[in-house]
């Protein structure tokens, strides 16, 4: 994901969860503050200042958070079924805490993530504190109680391996869940009364569909094709035209079989060289994979059919040597999370 794919996913996903979980401790502490403001300007500002000093420190924290998970992210890589079991724990785990903020059943409380009960105390002391600086070390410690959708993320900055694309991750998605607690600090009772209902079920629907959209990566890295795109593409490609090969898995336009090719990684994804990229079944083949600025998991080129999988920093290359599947037909490739996706044609 990019930048401001993240700072999207905060501003819509992770606002609404996070105030859900983090949205009663700062009015609470915004509320003592206005006892102790005395000067007309105190007063007037006074629902600014500590939810400012609330929303610094807070993307502050996490994002070195960020910087931490990203290194210690750096020092191993998952294999193919270890990704594939920890994308669909997270799909389950996404699907639970959504039907437990929709009250579907009791069952779902189990879902939510408490943190120790002396760590609970702890913050939720804090949060009456009445001297200045309260909400400042309250937001730091909101660390300590992430909502379900910066748990997501935190897992994500995780798998970056990188120390300052895991502190850019948690810094954008932080930032994006900002502005609403901006409104809460200034409108606290107001949005109060509607944390309970309508934005539960924003919540939950923002949440399911990132479970949808992490449930086709899941499938896709497996080598199946019936992923939920190609779903869509084909209820797409019955109802109007479709181009050859527009669904992953289905025949595509076979070129001149080759035995060595380049796969290059872009910001958009994976381009081939060349295009229709066609091998022979049973034939040693060997691809040069070429970074060319593409960043997060499209760095991770994985073939699931072949267990294969090859991590490629942007501005690096790597080659890549394996013997062709001896039954004909697509051989699909994607980044570590079946995102970005490509097709060599095996005949």
């Amino acid at each position: 994901m990019d930048i401001f794919s993240i700072f999207i996913t905060g501003l819509f996903a992770g606002g609404i969860t996070c105030l859900a979980v983090q949205g009663g401790l700062l009015a609470s502490s915004i509320a003592q503050q206005e006892e102790n403001l005395a000067s007309e300007f105190e007063k007037r500002s006074g629902s600014w200042i500590p939810v400012v000093s609330f929303l610094v420190a807070r993307l502050v924290a996490y994002t070195i958070l960020g910087i931490l998970l990203g290194s210690l992210g750096s020092l191993f890589q998952l294999s193919l079924t270890a990704r594939v079991i920890l994308q669909l724990s997270a799909v389950v785990f996404m699907v639970g805490t959504a039907f437990n903020l929709l009250q579907i059943h009791p069952l779902f409380r189990y879902f939510v993530i408490q943190p120790p009960k002396i760590v609970t105390r702890l913050i939720r002391n804090q949060s009456r504190s009445q001297e200045l600086f309260g909400p400042a070390i309250l937001g730091a410690m909101t660390v300590l109680i992430p909502c379900g959708a910066t748990q997501a993320t935190m897992a994500y900055a995780l798998t970056t391996g990188s120390p300052v694309a895991g502190g850019l991750t948690m810094f954008a998605f932080i930032l994006g869940t900002s502005p609403l607690f901006l409104l809460l600090g200034v409108f606290a009772r107001s949005l109060n009364r509607l944390a309970n209902g309508a934005f539960n079920t924003a919540a939950a629907m923002a949440i399911l569909l990132l479970a949808t959209f992490n449930l086709n990566g899941t499938i896709a890295l497996t080598g199946s094709p019936y992923t939920v795109t190609n779903l869509l593409t084909k209820i797409e490609c019955t109802i109007s035209f479709c181009s050859p090969g527009k669904v992953a898995g289905s025949t595509t336009t076979a070129g001149k079989p080759v035995s060595e090719a380049t796969i290059f990684i872009t910001q958009n994804g994976y381009e081939t060289e060349p295009t229709n990229l066609t091998i022979k079944a049973g034939s040693k083949v060997k691809l040069n994979i070429i970074n060319r600025g593409g960043g997060g998991c499209a760095q991770s080129l994985t073939i699931p059919k072949l267990n294969v999988q090859r991590v490629v920093s942007v501005g690096q290359s790597d080659v890549l040597e394996f013997t062709a599947p001896k039954m004909p037909g697509p051989l699909a490739f994607m980044c570590s999370m079946g995102m970005y996706q490509g097709i060599i044609t095996v005949i």
